[in-house]
């Protein structure tokens, strides 16, 4: 069974209306007009958004590649498992296999003068004609008193460090935490000028939260909702999905 979240809810903790943040489409949308418009009818096809992805370097030289294989290099090289370099690093691969059922295709980048990217790679969604490219930052440490507008900031500047390939016209920004996003975040996406948006993804693989702003949608996420499906015979049992134009979709 699926719930789609009512459009003119307020957003509730773990759950978000299909309007994104809850408050009047009129009001989320209001953008500065000498703020710059972005527009992902810039007729790339897939395989000049995949072609980059593939000439990236692995993090790390490639001695892992998921959460499996870098608990085994954890193990063999003795690192600490309760150390912010592992839990960190975990908690990436983690995000990374979970969001392939949302349509998206990430890879693990990272090292000096990467301005915090995390994950980059291609999202492809029902509700745009081309995939779209994404760089992500993570935190996983991360209280909820630490996720604030600083942490926006920083995705801004990522944008401006991207590798070849996500620069320009039809990059989203993601920042994804274990925690929802706070007011502040809220209201710093929507001013932001820059295509953001969050996601909250809990250690365990539990998708509880998708947003981003307007920009986002004009890069290709206009009718791109979100819902929530609950487990037949187990109403508790629920995981989070897109929708299109308030219908269930699958990428």
């Amino acid at each position: 069974m699926v719930v789609c979240l009512p459009q003119g809810c307020r957003s509730i903790r773990w759950r978000v209306p299909r309007n994104i943040f809850g408050i009047p489409r009129h009001k989320l949308h209001v953008l500065d007009p000498h703020q710059k418009r972005f527009s992902s009818t810039n007729g790339r096809s897939k395989e000049d958004v995949d072609k980059p992805l593939a000439s990236l370097g692995a993090a790390d030289g490639g001695e892992h590649y998921d959460t499996t294989s870098y608990a085994t290099y954890a193990q063999r090289t003795g690192l600490d498992t309760s150390s912010t370099t592992y839990v960190g690093t975990h908690y990436e691969y983690q995000v990374a296999s979970t969001l392939r059922r949302l349509g998206f295709d990430l890879k693990r980048v990272g090292g000096r003068g990467d301005f915090g990217i995390d994950l980059i790679g291609t999202w492809v969604v029902p509700s745009s004609p081309r995939p779209l490219q994404v760089i992500m930052q993570c935190k996983a440490a991360a209280t909820k008193t630490m996720i604030g507008p600083r942490l926006i900031r920083e995705l801004e500047g990522a944008f401006v460090g991207a590798p070849p390939g996500w620069r320009g016209d039809g990059v989203i920004g993601l920042l994804v935490a274990q925690k929802p996003a706070t007011k502040g975040v809220r209201d710093s996406l929507r001013r932001s000028r820059w295509p953001m948006g969050f996601i909250s993804c809990l250690p365990d693989g539990k998708v509880q939260q998708m947003l981003w702003n307007r920009p986002a949608e004009d890069e290709g996420l206009a009718g791109l909702g979100v819902g929530i499906r609950f487990s037949e015979g187990d109403h508790n049992a629920q995981e989070l999905i897109l929708t299109v134009q308030g219908k269930p979709s699958t990428p």
